[in-house]
């Protein structure tokens, strides 16, 4: 019965950083694009870039 004097405030504690951490992280746009960086690696560039004029002259 004494351990539930401790554990009792200690997980309304817990439970209380966690939804702040969950506030700050929805706040702070952690959750905006959750689609992008998964579809980004879908449209990797795979053709090589022109090279400039002035590349070919230092050859």
């Amino acid at each position: 019965m004494e351990s539930l004097f401790l554990l009792i405030p200690l997980s309304l504690i817990l439970v209380g950083l966690l939804a702040w951490i969950l506030y700050w992280s929805v706040k702070s746009g952690q959750f905006d694009d959750l689609n992008g960086p998964g579809e980004a690696i879908l449209m990797d560039d795979d053709t090589p870039k022109p090279q400039k004029v002035s590349d070919y002259s230092q050859k």
